[in-house]
């Protein structure tokens, strides 16, 4: 059973890990065209890039709670409650845009954590106006992204992910060189098309969901339900763990961001290509875990724990696995990924001094992330999310904020790193033994 386990966590992950390299490719566009136009620019998309990612994916992260909640449906055989479990979640993100746009278009208070150069902070600023537009579409986006892969249909968010990364390519290399005859815009042409990209997102998800033949069974926009107060409660319970577990993985990284920051732009555009680099390297975890999440949320709801068992373990495996032969890939590479994010040598220094980092934390953050979507498959969701809040705030940020500037021998940005690297390894520990348990649990 390991081994068919296996292979539909590895065919489930396939195109979602071509999805998620296809998001993540819009980053290594803005990061490549801002390093080749300007390092202000660069690190004007390194902190606000930073603020918009941390806003989204906590938004984000409680609209997955439909992933448990749909696969769960389906493995009990209810699926003609998923139409309905899906339209809950779209009013749930509609609701949330409203704070998501607010907070992009009044971040003064995550400015105010730390210096920041007065022409990188205007730059963030403009850049983050106009992500805001994008918020909405990008939550409802999510919200079917979810929906779908807790099916098991990740190609049409694999083809949706391919041709927004094709658009935002061209649209973003137009607006920041100007080459379509006006000004060049540097960070705002990518702030502009990023939101371009997040409506295009979400139109190609509706047409698929109306006419697509792999959902057509699943109807999952006919008899349209309004708001209803207990699958909305459903989905808060599931959901706010789940966003504040993001929000706590990702602000560790902003405030780094922020922090980092106070050492010039030089070594924030170093940082951010590291940065760059570890995000590309988690998404290989990352598909496999919502792979996992899938297998384990259908077999729980259909009450099959040893297919649970199975599925836990491929991911696992797989994972650890095939994360520790990125690490290396990565570190051999080094020299000439860096060449090929920027020309500046100083900016190059930095980021080969910190890639080591990255490349060994890649096996611990591969086990912690798939224990923690394998408890979500499990609907638990809020011990992992003080697991790391205590491991991302406490260990990560707050001991590196201590190594980098209060240590006996200050690090710099290489103690972030350290600290970092620290606090996956507590995580990968304490979700794992709390993954042990839940398995214990559910046995025949």
């Amino acid at each position: 059973m390991l081994l068919r386990q296996s292979r539909e966590i590895l065919a489930h992950a396939g195109p979602m890990l071509i999805a998620q390299l296809a998001s993540m490719g819009m980053m290594v566009i803005d990061t490549a065209l801002l390093g080749h136009y300007g390092t202000e620019d660069l690190a004007a998309v390194a902190v606000g890039g930073g603020i918009y990612i941390s806003v989204v994916f906590a938004l984000v992260g409680i609209l997955q709670a439909v992933a448990p909640i749909v696969a769960h449906l389906r493995g009990a055989g209810r699926e003609d409650e998923i139409g309905g479990a899906l339209q809950q979640a779209f009013w749930l993100a509609l609701l949330l845009a409203v704070p998501g746009v607010l907070c992009l278009l009044h971040p003064d208070p995550l400015f105010a954590l730390s210096p920041i150069e007065p022409g990188v902070e205007a730059k963030a600023r403009r850049y983050l106006e106009m992500l805001a537009w994008g918020i909405p579409a990008a939550l409802l986006y999510r919200t079917f992204y979810s929906c779908c892969n807790a099916l098991g249909k990740p190609r049409p968010l694999m083809l949706i992910s391919l041709g927004g990364t094709l658009l935002h390519g061209a649209l973003a290399w137009l607006l920041v060189t100007g080459r379509l005859g006006g000004e060049a815009l540097g960070v705002l042409g990518c702030g502009i098309s990023n939101a371009v990209v997040n409506w295009f997102g979400l139109l190609c998800g509706m047409l698929y969901m109306v006419f697509g033949p792999a959902l057509a069974r699943y109807r999952l926009l006919a008899g349209w339900r309004p708001p209803q107060a207990r699958p909305l409660r459903e989905l808060l319970r599931l959901g706010l763990p789940m966003g504040f577990s993001n929000f706590v993985e990702i602000s560790s990284f902003t405030l780094m961001a922020l922090f980092v920051a106070q050492l010039g732009a030089t070594v924030v555009a170093g940082h951010r290509i590291v940065a760059n680099f570890a995000a590309i390297c988690y998404m290989l975890p990352l598909a496999l875990a919502i792979a996992t999440l899938a297998q384990v949320g259908q077999s729980a709801g259909a009450r099959d724990w040893p297919r649970a068992r199975a599925s836990i373990g491929g991911g696992l495996l797989l994972a650890g696995g095939l994360s520790t032969l990125l690490g290396l890939v990565l570190w051999l590479a080094a020299a000439g990924l860096t060449a090929a994010y920027t020309d500046d040598p100083a900016v190059r220094a930095v980021t080969l001094s910190l890639i080591g980092y990255v490349a060994v934390y890649q096996i611990f953050d591969a086990v912690q992330t798939i224990a923690a979507y394998a408890l979500r498959g499990y609907k638990i969701t809020f011990t992992p999310m003080l697991v790391h809040t205590v491991c991302f705030w406490g260990v990560g940020l707050y001991g590196g904020w201590w190594l980098a500037f209060k240590a006996a021998q200050p690090m710099g940005v290489a103690g972030f790193w350290i600290a970092s690297l620290s606090s996956l390894v507590l995580a990968a520990l304490l979700l794992g033994a709390l993954l042990w348990k839940a398995v214990g649990e559910r046995r025949d």
